[in-house]
């Protein structure tokens, strides 16, 4: 078996951290792992197949002995560390936003476009993990019947920032409880039972980046450039798995069970929807799950060509991490990848 030498910039962060369990589940065909970090979590040791393995302080010169580099230090990192990755011959998986939206850089769904990757240069981004999740469930009804319209709301959980957003929510929801004030640091408002409609910054349009991420996203995606799309994120105090309430606009008529009967077949997909026992997704059941979970699919009354649909996903793993994996794992299924001597 080919054996890939692999550097996980980010291997402290919660998405870093995912990496190094898929990369082990999934038996990954590694003969060496290298953690990096790019802050003061240098120097930490983290467990690896039962050993303890330093991170180092990522550099210019990291990337020498690398065949594969998992980027998820934040754009930041990326934009200065990844031309330094390429030039040395790694080929680069990057989660960040830094690279996903130019033109010659694919930006990859496995499950949707897989074909892309094949034109990379030593590059390849893996996209915002709402437009993961929207690609994934909705892809196999557009190639059935094309999609004109997408409107969504998203309850995105608070490891989607990262980890002190976590630490913040247990800490307020502890001060609240106690009748305390509960004073934010990571979001503008406190976030401890509370929802707020703003994932960063604002734009002159009145939507945030975040929202403009998922439309142009899922546009390149799938490849739909002029699909219309309008997304609404908001921000909740959950810990992992970001929901979305998805009503799609096809260009004909389409009956629930003809989607049910479609997303049943689709791979990555997993449909939960009985109403009648409560059954749906909700985030704390699809943690450390792979799939893109389906539920409520009902007729969308407000409109004869329109369904309406419940997403959830595991942001940290098939939102982020697991992703990552599966495009690297197609690479190589397609020979498109080879360790180097």
């Amino acid at each position: 078996m080919k054996g890939y030498r692999v550097a996980i910039v980010g291997a402290t962060g919660l998405v870093g951290q995912e990496f190094v369990k898929i990369l082990l589940q999934r038996n990954f065909p590694m003969s060496s792992i290298h953690l990096l970090a790019a802050d003061h979590t240098a120097g930490r040791k983290l467990i690896v197949r039962h050993e303890d393995i330093e991170v180092e302080e990522v550099a210019v010169d990291s990337f020498k002995r690398v065949d594969i580099a998992f980027f998820c230090a934040g754009s930041e990192v990326s934009r200065y560390f990844v031309p330094h990755a390429l030039q040395s011959g790694t080929v680069v998986i990057d989660n960040s936003a830094a690279y996903r939206l130019e033109q010659d850089i694919p930006l990859v769904v496995p499950e949707v476009n897989v074909e892309d990757i094949k034109g990379h240069r030593g590059l390849v981004a893996t996209p915002n993990s709402i437009t993961i999740k929207l690609a994934v469930a909705l892809h196999p009804l557009h190639k059935a019947n094309p999609i004109k319209r997408i409107v969504l709301s998203t309850y995105q959980s608070v490891s989607g920032t990262n980890t002190i957003a976590i630490e913040e929510l247990t800490v307020q929801a502890k001060q609240v409880l106690e009748g305390e004030a509960a004073i934010p640091h990571i979001y503008p408002h406190q976030i401890a039972f509370n929802v707020l409609p703003e994932i960063d910054v604002f734009l002159d349009d009145g939507y945030t980046r975040e929202e403009w991420k998922i439309v142009k996203e899922t546009r390149k995606v799938m490849h739909a450039g002029d699909m219309a799309i309008s997304a609404t994120c908001v921000r909740v105090p959950v810990y992992t798995g970001h929901c979305s309430s998805v009503n799609v606009e096809f260009t004909h008529p389409m009956l629930t069970d003809d989607a049910e009967r479609i997303l049943a077949q689709a791979v990555g997909v997993k449909i939960q929807d009985d109403p009648t026992i409560s059954l749906y997704p909700h985030p704390w059941a699809v943690v450390g799950f792979d799939d893109v979970f389906v539920g409520r699919i009902r007729r969308d009354i407000s409109h004869p060509n329109g369904l309406v649909l419940w997403l959830v996903v595991d942001n940290v793993r098939k939102g982020a991490a697991l992703n990552a994996v599966q495009i690297v794992e197609e690479m190589i299924k397609r020979d498109w990848l080879s360790p180097r001597r």
